[in-house]
């Protein structure tokens, strides 16, 4: 592995154990790209260096380095200088993301001005995500054709619109369509940022080091947008539950995209692609955008690895949304639904999005040990498992055991990132990380709007927990065929 990434291992207490790669793989890199083996020198520029010997991790291969102190983390992430302005576009985007939604829930579900049945907040998810979720490949066929740094600004620039416009519209007291609709634009921006900053990671990392930095990456952007989600906590206190507090963290977001956008600006033209390859979607951007869906779905059903973690991924999101719809529906009939149920459904998220954080942590090693396959097996086997001790519906069980699959399901999806970012050809890759979007969001969508029909209004319904065992059993059987390929 390059020597950055080494540092940045170590830093979170990973070693580098020497792993044998076999001959076929090692010679399937080196014809593949002659320059794979690097180190990264002081200027940050990955130079060839085939005196190391090779090991492989999962499917990639990786120089071992010397032990270096971990205190050289800050070193071996500004020796990328593209990836560290990445970095700082995603944790930005992802502070306000999680400013917005926690301000959004709170004006929606925990808003004595605005009071709703939880069933309401259900259906408003798919207004929200849905739509989006539909038409993201076709956004990706964008993504793959336009360059990535204009589409990051382009899509920043569109989100300070429309978040002016909710934050208008909760000071003004209008209805629940108009801030409906505005949030199902922010929202779909918001995704398009998200995917663009994935599909343009290899562009400024070596190979080599993808799943490390894509890690460091991700963990950061949970951190962030934990951050973010806390703060509108702020406001709150201070201003109350009702419109005004919301339109207050509304109006705040603004600051974070605001620089996410300046900061995407930094980028050189081109320097997060696309590629211009054999596999490039030719034509008028027409075609490409009406092709996307189909594009997108023929790169993942290409590449098994791919498929295989996707269908993962559905069924974790299929399970999250049935949680999701349960704790709201259990605090909601709290004696103070207002005040403690939103702290304890703030908990129960918080939770979750600490366990994704420990994930990318530990993923990398996993990867490392086991391989992708093997690691994402053992995550959607240990899912089911952990599923089944929430049956109970005890809140506080709920809440760790939230934080358990919180691990298990984002080990889950940094497979599937992974498997996208080194086994498509970049020329596609918009496309399928705009399938793999869509797929995040109509999984949960579709499981939370069939729950929603069925459970009973106060969220007493064990057998759905049940269920949701079964969703990730069915994920690991699928992903065990068709990951095996």
């Amino acid at each position: 592995m390059c020597g950055g990434s080494d540092i940045v291992l170590r830093i979170f207490g990973l070693r580098h154990p020497t792993i044998i790669a076999s001959p076929r793989i090692v010679a399937r890199a080196y014809s593949a790209r002659p320059a794979n083996i690097c180190t990264v020198v002081g200027s940050g520029v990955a130079r060839a260096d085939p005196a190391q010997p090779i090991t492989e991790v999962g499917s990639l291969t990786e120089t071992r380095m010397p032990s270096r102190a971990p205190v050289d983390i800050w070193r071996a992430v500004r020796s990328l200088p593209d990836f560290w302005r990445l970095l700082q576009v995603r944790m930005a985007s992802q502070f306000a993301d999680g400013l917005f939604q926690a301000g959004l829930a709170g004006a929606l579900l925990f808003n004595p001005d605005r009071a709703a049945d939880p069933m309401a907040i259900a259906r408003a998810f798919a207004v929200l995500f849905l739509p989006y979720s539909l038409l993201g490949p076709f956004a990706g066929a964008l993504m793959d054709r336009w360059d990535r740094r204009l589409v990051l600004v382009g899509a920043n620039a569109g989100r300070l619109i429309f978040i002016v416009a909710i934050g208008t519209i909760l000071a003004m007291r209008a209805g629940d369509m108009p801030l409906l609709i505005g949030a199902l634009f922010a929202n779909g921006l918001a995704r398009f940022v998200g995917s663009g900053l994935s599909a343009s990671l290899p562009h400024v990392v070596p190979r080599e080091q993808v799943v490390t930095m894509n890690s460091v990456a991700i963990a950061s952007g949970a951190v962030a947008a934990f951050l973010g989600a806390n703060f509108m906590l702020v406001p709150r206190l201070a201003l109350g539950a009702g419109d005004d507090s919301a339109s207050a963290v509304i109006f705040l977001t603004v600051i974070p995209v605001t620089i996410a956008l300046l900061l995407s600006l930094r980028f050189a033209p081109r320097a997060l692609g696309p590629d211009d390859t054999q596999r490039a979607v030719h034509g008028s951007a027409v075609y490409a955008v009406i092709t996307g869906w189909l594009h997108g779905a023929r790169a993942v059903v290409r590449y098994p690895s791919v498929a295989g973690t996707l269908s993962g991924l559905a069924a974790h999101r299929m399970a999250v949304g049935i949680n999701s719809l349960l704790i709201l529906l259990l605090v909601h009939h709290m004696t103070r639904p207002a005040a403690g149920g939103l702290g304890t459904a703030l908990m129960f998220f918080a939770a979750t999005g600490l366990g994704a954080f420990l994930a990318n942590v530990l993923t990398p090693a996993a990867v490392r040990r086991w391989g992708r396959y093997a690691t994402a097996n053992g995550a959607l086997a240990a899912a089911a498992a952990i599923q089944t001790a929430g049956a109970g519906l005890w809140l506080p069980i709920m809440v760790g055991c939230g934080f358990l699959l919180g691990v298990a399901g984002q080990m889950v999806k940094l497979c599937a990132d992974s498997a996208m970012q080194i086994d498509v050809d970049d020329a596609l890759r918009g496309h399928v990380f705009a399938v793999q979007d869509a797929l995040f969001w109509v999984a949960f969508i579709v499981a939370i709007t069939v729950a929603a029909t069925l459970i009973p209004a106060d969220g007493r319904a064990p057998a759905f927990v049940l269920f949701g065992s079964a969703l990730y059993l069915a994920g690991l059987l699928i992903h065990g065929i068709v990951g095996r390929r």
